[in-house]
């Protein structure tokens, strides 16, 4: 609450925020908005025949209801132009991977190429080790997703669909994030190099020493 009388400005609780869970398949994305959801764990790979979908959550936070509207695009991996219209007027992104599967890994590298391509500047963006509860398994050491998260400047977490393992706090932490984007003002203009460099062109390009 202080942030909001801090920053002058109200958030506006009739807001939808269009949230999007997106990675390779097979990662857990329905399981994931299952638990969320409904509480519970749906067991074997019944996702991959699942279209795009969504489900609405109002969550609460300091005593503002957040709306999320959360689109699950399992099934559509293969066809990746199909989400990239989902992008373009999302809020906030949950980018997942399997701590049991390199790959799934590796390839969060070009999700997050595609969404800084086609997603809003200031996108909330989530990057979340899926099936912590498979530690036997694990080839993913958290600390890789970590240093992956810091270097893309993401929010970072591991879950378990399965234990629901901060599930809930995942999508708690987007909420409070889309309420601090939404009521702080911006301190300052995107600055561009060419808008930097500027200044000091004029005023030493144009009259050199002889």
């Amino acid at each position: 609450m202080d942030q909001i009388s801090a920053a002058g400005v109200a958030y506006n609780q009739d807001l939808t925020h269009k949230t999007i869970l997106v990675g390779d398949s097979g990662v857990g994305k329905t399981s994931l908005l299952v638990q969320f959801d409904q509480g519970k764990f749906i067991p074997g790979s019944f996702s991959a025949t699942v279209g795009i979908g969504f489900t609405n959550k109002v969550l609460t936070v300091d005593e503002l209801k957040v709306r999320l509207q959360i689109w699950d695009t399992a099934g559509q991996e293969r066809f990746r132009s199909v989400t990239h219209a989902y992008y373009r007027d999302a809020q906030a992104l949950l980018l997942l991977y399997d701590i049991t599967s390199r790959s799934s890994f590796d390839n969060t590298r070009a999700w997050l190429t595609e969404i800084h391509e086609y997603a809003q500047d200031d996108v909330v963006i989530m990057l979340l080790g899926n099936k912590s509860d498979m530690a036997s398994a694990r080839v993913i050491r958290r600390e890789e997703g970590e240093k992956l998260a810091r270097e893309y400047g993401v929010i970072f977490l591991e879950t378990s669909a399965k234990t629901g393992l901060n599930v809930d706090e995942a999508f708690m932490t987007v909420a409070k994030e889309l309420v601090r984007r939404s009521v702080q003002l911006p301190i300052e203009p995107r600055f561009h190099l060419h808008d930097l460099m500027e200044p000091e062109k004029e005023s030493s390009g144009c009259c050199g020493f002889s």
